[in-house]
């Protein structure tokens, strides 16, 4: 899936995802106080960490947040039906997305050193499994989102912020489409 950060006049910013099945999604976000969008410290956060299940990945397999509106493509007859499929199965891993995309932002917002204690803290609030990440890897996520927040603060009017959502970090659980089969006419004697 392909990812577009784009500045709106006024503050906020515009996120535009192009997905594999053609459907363009807009989610448009009002976060004016910060210099850095929540979406791409959420998307920053979500591919640097591996987290599929995270807003991104779900976004990518077919999840219909109520924040993002359809701009091009058309949706399959079961969109709704899948959209809720997936969320159920990934509602843990939203979580801790939103969790972990937050200290992330916090971090490189206030120009804070690495949060491996805070990071720690809030996946313990909701996972009982072990933290799965060290300062290495919340290191790459601060240093490739302190990067990409200096890219969007330059961007000249009209120019987005390209951002490249793996395959490999689509969200599972949506229902599996099974083409209905059709029936051999009946014979008429």
């Amino acid at each position: 899936m392909r990812v577009v950060f784009h500045q709106r006049p006024g503050g906020g910013s515009r996120t535009i995802a192009h997905r594999e099945d053609s459907v363009v999604l807009e989610m448009l976000s009002y976060d004016r106080k910060w210099r850095i969008p929540h979406d791409l410290a959420h998307a920053v956060t979500e591919r640097e960490l591996g987290l599929g299940s995270g807003v991104f990945g779900c976004l990518a397999g077919g999840v219909l947040f109520s924040s993002a509106r359809v701009v091009a493509g058309r949706l399959k007859h079961d969109a709704k039906t899948r959209s809720e499929a997936i969320l159920r199965a990934n509602r843990e891993g939203l979580a801790i997305a939103e969790s972990l995309a937050g200290v992330m932002h916090d971090a490189v917002e206030y120009q804070r050193n690495v949060p491996l204690r805070a990071a720690r803290e809030a996946w313990g609030v909701i996972s009982e499994e072990p933290f799965p990440y060290g300062e290495c890897e919340l290191r790459r996520v601060y240093s490739t989102l302190t990067r990409l927040a200096d890219a969007f603060a330059h961007l000249q009017p009209g120019e987005g912020l390209k951002f490249e959502w793996p395959r490999r970090l689509i969200a599972a659980g949506a229902p599996v489409s099974v083409p209905r089969q059709r029936r051999a006419p009946r014979r008429v004697r």
